[in-house]
């Protein structure tokens, strides 16, 4: 499902996965956060909600490693159905 494309837009709900730390006490977490800045690059800026309060994340790239931020399944699976159903209608026509 990931070839599903979604364009990013600011006040989005996004997941944001941190990168943990460096002795592995603390594995890398998936956080809720909200798009806040979209660069013409791709990148996005973020507010993260994590369990010790808020931050903010700067130009970070989309995908699934630690660093990275990606779409909710939910966003993905919507995505997915209305991409299904735009192939449909030019079908009809």
């Amino acid at each position: 499902m990931e070839d599903v494309k979604i364009i990013p837009t600011v006040g989005r709900m996004v997941y944001y996965k941190t990168r943990g730390s460096a002795d592995g006490v603390y594995p890398p977490t998936v956080f809720a956060s909200i798009i806040t800045t979209v660069y013409d690059d791709g990148l996005v800026s973020l507010a993260t909600f994590g369990e010790s309060g808020l931050r903010f994340e700067t130009k970070v790239t989309l995908g699934n490693e630690p660093g990275q931020w990606n779409w909710m399944p939910y966003q993905k699976e919507q995505a997915k159905k209305t991409e299904e159903l735009e192939k449909k209608l030019e079908e009809v026509k």
